[in-house]
């Protein structure tokens, strides 16, 4: 898959929820390597930006399936971790804004408030069961991912919230839009 097939907004889809796999077939290995290379071809086209991280259903799969950057520090390690029907099954810690993107949202940015710390139950890429306690930015990764299968994309948590959304300038810097004229009417987001 290249970054051609990451869908975006408006595309219905997105706002769907996805199916639990009972069985990890060859087909499901497939699109795990075909998500993981529709990833890195987006960052390959970003040079700001670090392709993070990937829900099925980014690909048009409504299957619940995640894949994770194992170093978000290092665009050199593009290995990936996979989480096959991932669950919250704990939210801890504060609930902190902080700056999201997605790359089924192209250049719009937004101050999304999440839980601080999350722990994660899901399946590995051979179905055994794996859990994960996730701090800081991955705890926000897993939460923004995990929205994606459930139909959720992160600008529906801040839908009224005038004051949350940013454009990505070409240098890299964030800009801040204007709600009125830029988001509440806004037809690709709503």
């Amino acid at each position: 898959m290249r970054k051609e097939d990451i869908i975006s907004l408006p595309n219905p889809h997105l706002r769907e929820r996805s199916k639990k796999i009972g069985l990890i077939t060859p087909g499901v290995k497939t699109l795990i390597a075909q998500m993981q290379e529709a990833t890195l071809d987006w960052e390959d086209n970003r040079s700001h930006e670090v392709g993070v991280a990937l829900a099925a259903i980014q690909v048009d799969q409504p299957l619940r399936i995640v894949i994770v950057r194992n170093n978000f520090d290092n665009k050199d390690d593009r290995s990936f971790s996979v989480f096959i029907n991932p669950i919250i099954t704990k939210y801890e810690g504060n609930v902190r804004e902080d700056y999201e993107g997605c790359l089924s949202v192209p250049d719009i940015y937004g101050r999304v408030p999440r839980y601080t710390k999350v722990r994660v139950k899901a399946l590995d890429a051979s179905g055994h069961e794996i859990r994960v306690t996730a701090e800081g930015f991955l705890a926000r990764v897993f939460q923004h991912e995990i929205d994606h299968t459930n139909g959720v994309v992160f600008v529906d948590h801040i839908k009224d919230s005038t004051q949350a959304f940013y454009r990505l300038k070409d240098d890299g810097g964030l800009e801040k839009l204007d709600y009125e004229k830029d988001i509440r009417t806004n037809s690709i987001l709503w």
